[in-house]
């Protein structure tokens, strides 16, 4: 990013913030009344409002979003969808891209509260809370994840490096959890994603977001879990999902 663009980039982000923060504010509220008054579907309308209109936001900070969807999978089956992960802006393009999935995140416990919104859609949405400190309480709720995808035939996200990487450098898939999610779903399908330039979005920490960044998004075709090596099959994934980062 050049200089004018980073100076720039100072004022745009200060207004990027202050739309975002009134958005959580607002869309906690919205949340809250369509879950309890009207359910389900109109809470995942809201849900996908909101990440559309921060998609929107980011746009307006010059951010060019590409997405090629190759899964070729149709409605109404158990997904798991395995992807990298660069910056906390990885999860608004995935739930409004993929909204006809229902995403629903493997997520850290930690971000269960505290933040409107956001806390409110893991707790109440599907999502799934995980202790990394406690292997027993992780798997218990990764099992029971599973069953919940299986039965409503939703789609489960899963950031297998465990962490973000810094860079377009992929790390190492940790195959614990997905290993947890592949045994507890027999017959689902899995879809590699891979993203492509989200760490630029925080290359500076959270500010100021660099102007101009180009996020990609691939979909990969979708592999069906059959009878076959679960390690095998983790190591086709991670190499999809890596071979797919530009």
């Amino acid at each position: 990013m050049s200089k004018i663009a980073q100076i720039t980039s100072y004022p745009i982000t200060i207004v990027f913030y202050l739309l975002f923060g009134l958005m959580l504010l607002i869309f906690d509220v919205a949340q809250r009344i369509s879950l309890f008054a009207f359910g389900y579907q109109a809470h995942k309308k809201v849900v996908d409002i909101f990440n559309g209109t921060t998609v929107l936001l980011l746009r307006l900070m010059g951010t060019k979003f590409t997405f090629k969807d190759n899964s070729n999978l149709p409605k109404d089956l158990p997904i798991l969808l395995v992807s990298n992960h660069q910056s906390m802006w990885d999860i608004p393009p995935i739930i409004w891209s993929l909204r006809r999935f229902h995403p629903k995140f493997v997520s850290k416990k930690e971000l269960g509260k505290g933040i409107p919104t956001i806390s409110f859609n893991l707790k109440h949405g599907g999502s799934v809370l995980i202790d990394r400190k406690d292997r027993e309480q992780a798997t218990a709720q990764l099992e029971h994840f599973a069953k919940y995808l299986m039965k409503t035939h939703r789609s489960g996200v899963i950031f297998a490096e465990g962490t973000r990487s810094r860079d377009n450098t992929m790390r190492p898939f940790r195959p614990a959890g997905l290993t947890t999610l592949i045994e507890n779903m027999p017959g689902a399908y899995i879809v590699p994603i891979s993203i492509t330039n989200s760490w630029k979005l925080q290359r500076y920490g959270t500010f100021p977001i660099p102007l101009g960044v180009h996020f990609k998004l691939i979909a990969h075709p979708a592999i069906k879990i059959e009878d076959q090596p679960i390690p095998e099959l983790i190591q086709k994934v991670e190499t999809t999902v890596r071979n797919g980062i530009s």
